[in-house]
């Protein structure tokens, strides 16, 4: 089932009403499932491979720790900003300033910042680490059955 856009964000809390939550597709609602937004992006960081090891190791932790809470909705939350933390550094490689398209809407020509690369680098393996624990797949085919 597709991720749900239509839900007042503002009032729900995922923790407390899980069944309400839906995986989606990549990074969906990365920015919108509460509580988790708020304990998670703090922590959220890529400038350099310093920041972004300090970060998807603390992000990736906090995966473990929701896994020990057997709450799935964190787990899954924390393995968007895994996977989002690869994606904008990539970006962020690939284009200064992260933005790739100029005023006139035209992709910028591709860069290569190989300081930003390592640190894409480094949360994709911590994003890989997330996506692929058994634990968590076992948890995501069970909520995906019971609520969509």
């Amino acid at each position: 089932m597709p991720f749900n856009y239509d839900l007042d964000f503002d009032s729900i809390d995922f923790r407390e009403q899980p069944e309400l939550y839906r995986v989606g597709r990549g990074e969906q609602g990365v920015l919108l499932v509460e509580p988790y937004k708020s304990e998670i992006l703090p922590h959220w960081r890529f400038k350099t491979p310093d920041i972004a090891t300090g970060s998807s190791e603390k992000i990736y932790q906090m995966f473990l720790d929701y896994k020990t809470n057997n709450d799935f909705v964190g787990m899954d939350m924390a393995r968007k900003f895994l996977q989002m933390g690869y994606t904008r550094a990539r970006r962020y490689t690939n284009y200064k300033g992260g933005r790739k398209y100029d005023d006139d809407g035209k992709v910028k020509e591709r860069q290569n910042d190989p300081v930003k690369a390592e640190s894409a680098a480094i949360f994709m393996e911590k994003w890989k680490q997330a996506r692929t624990d058994q634990e968590y797949l076992k948890m995501k085919k069970e909520h995906q059955k019971k609520y969509g």
